[in-house]
């Protein structure tokens, strides 16, 4: 089996020299088919090939079946690479996983050159090969066009089942993580919550065991997990915990801990949950080498966050978590949404703002994307948000008349400029924090700003950085680590 994984986005598709990342799901794939037998070969393509390139690739693995590993924004470069097999290997059966053909199947199975679509958790199916139709949960398009839509296969409630991912599969020094001597690692799959965003409650609807879809290894099993990937990578020097939410259940949390203290105790990242913390929890996360975490705050209106998020948070709680990260010296990223549906751009700056109350050390602001089948993507879609002449490729796929396209790019690339100025003034003495912050208020809410100037030299800016990080960690990895290093031992002595 060759898996094609398109690692790449649209602004960089033609760029060659940005290295690729880690996928647990194909890692895992693989070590089940290594171990029924199966040759596994991967294409991780970290560019959008061209047709003849990629063609040879795939003849010089001579695959039986070719797999794509698909996200919703990779959907067009797969169609096309789907159309060049479907010409000159039209005997090669092509199949489909991932999260889109999960929401989607019947549109993915429409595409010229997919034969085949896998509906949830690929390890097993995909082990039984394509030889029969009536494999639990995937659909066969047939020669006459008709589609066998099989049963979904319960997904596997214990994760210690599995057997380890398989680490030989990617090139581990050449990934993202690997060139600033990092290891990624999951230990779970699913999530507890239903985001409206997110298609975490779609994903779960699709199996018949779904109240089992927020899973953990047990915590020794995933020490051993880890250390396995220590064994493989002498060099890493830090872990990246990409868990939906690190710390979901208290019960493994508090178990898992102190083993990984115990026997890792390497710095580490990882996703966590507000409503879920307290400062027991941030303490323990200190002591046993948390240097930073990464955590969803979306929206800074109350409103927004419980009537279209299905998120309720409060803001108070939230600002005492931050200010119990500082205490424990562990650097705080947050995740915020801009170009929600009903939101305005008064609204996405109260985002700003609680940020800047929250004193975060870094944010990142993005982009709303109306996932099919997702609950914000129907709220959108009754609001009249989606027009189907945007381009797929458009940064801002809604249209709102209280929210205009050149309103969400300022607030989205100048997010983080805009906190540190909101909160410059938020710790002024009170009556003089309150004119300063009206008057930015109302320069940036007047119609009269030029929203889509700024946006728009805020780009050239923001590339011109990305491009120099990137090549400090591609080029200078031995700047970029003691810089990283001198910045944690800062946070932790």
């Amino acid at each position: 089996m060759l898996m094609v994984y398109p690692d790449f986005i649209e602004e960089s598709k033609h760029n060659r020299n940005i290295p690729g990342n880690y996928s647990e799901g194909i890692a895992s794939i693989s070590a089940v088919l290594k171990e029924a037998g199966y040759r596994v070969a991967l294409c991780h393509q970290t560019w959008m090939p061209t047709r003849d390139e990629f063609l040879a690739r795939v003849r010089s693995e001579e695959p039986d079946i070719l797999g794509f590993s698909l996200r919703t924004t990779a959907m067009p470069y797969v169609e096309e690479m789907a159309g060049w097999l479907a010409e000159a290997m039209p005997a090669l059966p092509v199949i489909c996983g991932g999260y889109h053909p999960t929401l989607v199947p019947d549109e993915v199975l429409a595409v010229r050159g997919i034969d085949v679509v896998c509906i949830g958790e690929g390890e097993y199916p995909l082990r039984d090969g394509t030889n029969r139709t009536d494999i639990e949960s995937l659909y066969f398009k047939l020669p006459d066009g008709s589609i066998v839509k099989n049963p979904v296969r319960p997904m596997v409630e214990d994760l210690d089942e599995l057997p380890f991912p398989d680490l030989d599969i990617f090139d581990y020094a050449k990934l993202r993580t690997g060139l600033i001597n990092t290891a990624m690692v999951m230990v779970s799959r699913g999530c507890l919550f239903s985001c409206t965003y997110c298609g975490n409650s779609q994903f779960r609807n699709v199996y018949p065991n779904r109240k089992k879809y927020a899973r953990f290894r047990s915590p020794g099993n995933a020490i051993r997990v880890i250390e396995r990937i220590l064994e493989r990578q002498p060099n890493t020097k830090y872990l990246e915990f990409r868990d939906a939410i690190f710390n979901m259940y208290a019960d493994w949390f508090y178990e898992f801990m102190p083993l990984y203290t115990e026997k890792i105790h390497l710095p580490f990242n990882c996703n966590l949950r507000f409503d879920l913390m307290d400062e027991r929890m941030v303490k323990t996360l200190g002591e046993g080498g948390c240097y930073m975490i990464d955590i969803g705050l979306e929206s800074g209106d109350p409103h927004m966050r419980t009537k279209y998020l299905h998120r309720s948070m409060d803001n108070e709680h939230m600002l005492d978590v931050t200010r119990w990260l500082r205490r424990y010296k562990i650097t705080t990223c947050t995740y915020n949404i801009v170009g929600l549906p009903h939101e305005t751009l008064a609204l996405a700056l109260s985002t700003v703002k609680l940020n800047a109350r929250m004193d975060v050390d870094r944010v990142i602001a993005n982009i709303f994307y109306p996932y099919p089948m997702t609950n914000l993507h129907r709220i959108a879609a009754e609001g009249g948000f989606l027009d189907a002449t945007v381009d797929p490729n458009d940064k801002v796929q809604l249209r709102q008349p209280g929210f205009s396209r050149d309103e969400v790019l300022y607030i989205s690339y100048r997010f983080h400029r805009l906190m540190l100025k909101y909160r410059k003034y938020f710790a002024l003495p009170p009556e003089k924090a309150e004119k300063k912050i009206a008057a930015l208020d109302r320069r940036i809410l007047s119609p009269l700003y030029p929203h889509a100037l700024i946006w728009r030299l805020a780009v050239i800016k923001d590339a011109g950085l990305r491009l120099m990080k990137r090549t400090a960690a591609r080029v200078l990895p031995g700047v970029y680590l003691m810089l990283r290093n001198r910045r944690i031992r800062a946070l932790t002595e």
